[in-house]
């Protein structure tokens, strides 16, 4: 009777105890990203008619659930064929050297290289290990670019000829003028979820790349320049003159991103400090608004204003699954110019095939237009300890509510400096 049951329970679960044979002619995909599931899964059927290959599509969101299940997948070792890593470099490192992530370094230099030359290099820089990384990683491209952003300056046109501003602020004293000018007619300047402290970071580190450049910044990660640098001064007191001018909106310490983009939609701000995906986010809150893209000013105008930017979303080959190939290929396929156009459209996300950019808005292509100025802590020789960065941004934060002094923060930024270079060392 017990071996009826035992059988009985095994048809029942799995229509037979021996084990099911691989599908080896469908691809499984993850992904976080709610705005492009319907064209994704539009593709993936475009894709299955043109060769054959089922592609399954499956949404895991919001984001952080999705790292969750990534992080236990591959304890679990049941990562799928294709799936993106949402987090900092050290971590898709130990992706790679757990066996976890194909290197593509191969195939896209596959036909004199044209995969990797019909894609933006920043984008694709994200995904690069450069020889002598300090993580340790074999030299290659191990993820793939479905997109590619920057975080600029957007302004509101309407609202900067209300307030007499013919012209967009190029440099960082005719920003201030112009928030100035806002001020006076009513008209909140600067807006930015700062509440989120990846924000500050980023202004902050676009800042500090400006006045002192990117080798300073890089001595100071590696702990050969103090925080107490007058250039590091410089950097903080960027926020200091923000507030005491006027030029920041109400609550903007505080205020979370997605408030932050209500505000510039809904015209409450004449700047607003955010991403390219932002394009996306306005349109469907006020698709009347007119505004365009800039650069932040720089305060020096002898060097350039470096922007954070590169792949928006990436996504690497388990390489581990007995479809890689048919993985790899269609990737390829996702990334040729057609295809790029349609998601390019579709979710208005700039397309990392730089073949794409003459289908996309025209708001689009003033991000598109600099991406050479792009820079990320992802592609950076040397990044800041997290307990230092977590300071440098609530220190800003304290500037920027009149609590401190650039001085003080600068002084405060050091010490834990210091005592993260001294455990370190021990």
């Amino acid at each position: 009777m017990r071996r009826v049951v035992s059988l009985a329970l095994c048809l029942f679960l799995s229509f037979g105890c021996a084990p099911k044979k691989e599908d080896l002619n469908t691809i499984t995909i993850w992904h976080w990203m709610t705005d492009r599931q319907n064209a994704l899964e539009e593709l993936a059927a475009l894709y299955e008619q043109q060769t054959g290959v089922k592609v399954k599509i499956d949404l895991y969101a919001p984001s952080d659930v999705y790292s969750q299940r990534i992080v236990a997948s591959a304890q679990s070792r049941v990562l799928p064929d294709i799936y993106g890593i949402l987090d900092k470099k050290e971590i898709f490192a130990s992706f790679i050297q757990s066996g976890f992530v194909a290197d593509l370094t191969e195939e896209f230099q596959k036909e004199n290289g044209a995969w990797e030359k019909m894609l933006f290099p920043k984008a694709l820089d994200v995904n690069r290990f450069p020889e002598g990384n300090i993580y340790g990683v074999q030299a290659g491209i191990y993820g793939v670019p479905l997109d590619v952003t920057n975080i600029q300056m957007l302004y509101n046109k309407k609202l900067l000829q209300k307030a007499g501003i013919q012209e967009v602020p190029r440099t960082f004293p005719e920003f201030i003028e112009a928030g100035q000018a806002l001020k006076r007619v009513g008209i909140a300047g600067l807006v930015s979820g700062f509440g989120e402290m990846w924000l500050i970071d980023c202004f902050a580190s676009n800042y500090a790349f400006n006045i002192m450049g990117e080798e300073k910044v890089m001595a100071t990660y590696r702990g050969e320049i103090p925080y107490t640098d007058p250039d590091w001064i410089k950097v903080f007191s960027v926020f200091q003159e923000l507030q005491e001018k006027g030029v920041l909106a109400d609550g903007v310490v505080t205020k979370p991103n997605k408030y932050a983009e209500q505000d510039f939609a809904l015209e409450r701000a004449a700047f607003a400090f955010n991403g390219s995906w932002c394009v996306n986010v306005y349109n469907d809150m006020n698709s009347d608004l007119e505004y365009g893209a800039m650069l932040p000013p720089p305060v020096n105008p002898d060097r350039p204003m470096r922007i954070w930017g590169g792949a928006g979303s990436s996504l690497v080959v388990n390489n581990s699954s007995p479809r890689k190939d048919k993985a790899i290929a269609f990737l390829k396929w996702l990334t040729q110019k057609k295809q790029q156009a349609f998601l390019a459209r579709e979710t208005r996300n700039l397309p990392s095939n730089r073949e794409a950019l003459a289908s996309i808005p025209p708001i689009l292509s003033e991000f598109a237009g600099v991406m050479d100025f792009t820079t990320h802590p992802a592609i950076w020789p040397y990044t800041e300890n997290a307990l230092v960065t977590e300071k440098l941004d609530k220190g800003i934060q304290s500037i920027i509510i009149g609590e401190k002094t650039p001085a003080e923060v600068a002084r405060e930024v050091q010490q834990i400096k210091e005592r993260e270079l001294k455990k370190a060392k021990q």
